[in-house]
C-alpha cells in the first residue's frame, strides 16, 4: 500500500477548504500558498501546514512533498502545472485544466517527459445518474443517439465578478468558469465536437466582465449526433437549472435540477434507477456552484496513483473539454459587448 501522500495546494479561495478536507483523509497538507496572506495563513492554521505566498518559493522550500492540488484562477493553471511538474511532483488540477488546448498539450508533454501524473477535477462525472446513463450508452441499450439539448441557466450577478478575477482575462469565459463540468459530461456521454454554430453575448454584465453571459449553439459530435446547447448567467436571483434531454433509438431522457441531479422525465425498456444519495453543491455564500464530488475524487486519485491502469481523468481528457469550448468560442464571434 502507498504511504500517505505529502500535498500542497496553490489557491485558498472558496474551494480550497473542500480539498483541504479530502487531502487530510488520504495524505498530509504540508503547505498552503496564496497571494493574499491572511487566505494562506487561515488555512495554513487550520491544517497546521506551512503558509507560503509565492508558488516558486513553496516549491523551493518544500522538497518532501508528492502532489501539488492547483485551486488558483483558471488562467494560472497551466503555467502553475508546469512548474510542479518540472519539480517532480504530480498535479491534481482543479477545472478547467488550461484556457488554451496549445497549454494542455505541452502539460501533456511535460508529465510524461517527467514521468509523472497530471489530472483534473471531473467531479460531475461521479454523478450516479450519469454513471448509469454512461454505463447504458456504452452498452447500447437505447440504440442510436438521435439528438440532445443542454441547458445552463445559473445566476452570476454583477457582485459575484466585482473585485476579482472572475470575468477577466484570468476567467476564459462562462463556460469554462461556471459550466466546464457540463460540457465534460456531453463529452464523456457522447463524444468529442466536431462543428458549432450560434451566437453569444453580454447582454447584462457589459460593465462586469469580458466575456459573454449568454450564449446559444447548434453543435454536432464527431459520432454525427446533434444538439443544441443554451447557456447563460442571467436567471433571475438563483440558479434555475442544468439539464440535459437525450432523444435515442430506444429511450428518452431528460436530466434535470439545479446541478443535473436528478431525472424528470424517461420512457426506455432499460430504466435508470439510482437511490444514491447526492452531494450537495458547493456553497459559496450568495451563489452555489456545481455538484460536489470531492470525496470521490480524492478516493480515485490515490487509487490512480498506485494503479496507473486505474480510470482517472488526466489532462488528455481536460484536454477534450477545453478543446470543445475553444471550438465553441472561436465559432461563436462575441457580440453586443462593449469590451469586445
Amino acid at each position: 500500500m502507498m504511504r500517505p501522500l505529502n500535498f500542497a495546494l496553490a489557491g485558498c479561495g472558496k474551494i480550497a477548504p473542500r480539498h483541504a478536507m479530502e487531502i487530510v483523509k488520504h495524505g498530509r497538507l504540508k503547505a498552503v500558498c496564496d497571494i493574499i496572506p491572511e487566505r494562506a495563513d487561515a488555512l495554513a492554521v487550520s491544517y497546521q501546514a506551512n503558509p507560503y505566498y509565492d508558488l516558486t518559493r513553496l516549491l523551493e522550500s518544500e522538497p518532501e512533498l508528492d502532489l501539488l492540488v492547483i485551486c488558483t484562477p483558471n488562467g494560472l493553471h497551466a503555467s502553475q502545472a508546469k512548474a510542479a511538474l518540472e519539480k517532480g511532483l504530480h498535479v491534481l488540477c482543479e477545472k478547467p485544466l488550461c484556457i488554451e488546448s496549445s497549454e494542455g498539450l505541452a502539460l501533456i508533454a511535460l508529465a510524461e517527459q517527467k514521468q509523472k501524473k497530471a489530472f483534473v477535477v471531473k467531479s460531475t462525472r461521479y454523478n450516479p445518474i450519469l454513471q448509469a446513463l454512461k454505463k447504458e450508452i456504452s452498452q447500447n441499450s437505447w440504440g442510436k443517439i438521435y439528438s440532445f439539448q443542454l441547458n445552463c441557466f445559473w445566476n452570476r450577478p454583477s457582485a459575484y465578478y466585482a473585485g476579482t478575477w472572475r470575468g477577466t482575462a484570468l476567467d476564459g469565459g462562462t463556460l469554462y468558469t461556471q459550466f466546464s463540468h457540463y460540457i465534460d459530461a456531453l463529452i464523456w456521454l457522447l463524444g468529442d465536437l466536431a462543428h458549432c454554430q450560434g451566437y453569444r453575448q453580454n447582454l447584462a454584465h457589459k460593465d462586469s466582465i469580458l466575456s459573454e453571459d449568454t450564449g446559444i449553439a447548434a453543435l454536432e459530435m464527431e459520432n454525427g449526433v446533434i444538439g443544441g446547447l443554451n447557456w447563460s448567467v442571467n436567471s433571475f436571483q438563483k440558479n434555475m437549472e442544468v439539464s440535459l434531454t437525450l432523444l435515442a433509438e430506444k429511450g428518452s431522457i431528460r436530466i434535470a435540477g439545479e446541478y443535473m441531479d436528478k431525472i424528470d422525465y424517461q420512457l426506455t425498456d432499460s430504466e435508470i434507477r439510482t437511490d444514491e444519495l447526492q452531494n450537495a453543491a458547493n456553497d459559496y455564500g450568495f451563489y452555489k456552484g456545481s455538484m460536489s464530488n470531492h470525496d470521490k475524487v480524492y478516493e480515485n486519485l490515490v487509487k490512480a496513483l498506485e494503479d496507473p491502469h486505474h480510470p482517472f481523468t488526466d489532462a488528455a481528457e481536460g484536454l477534450r473539454t477545453v478543446e470543445a469550448i475553444e471550438m465553441i468560442y472561436r465559432s461563436l464571434p462575441l457580440k453586443n459587448s462593449q469590451h469586445g
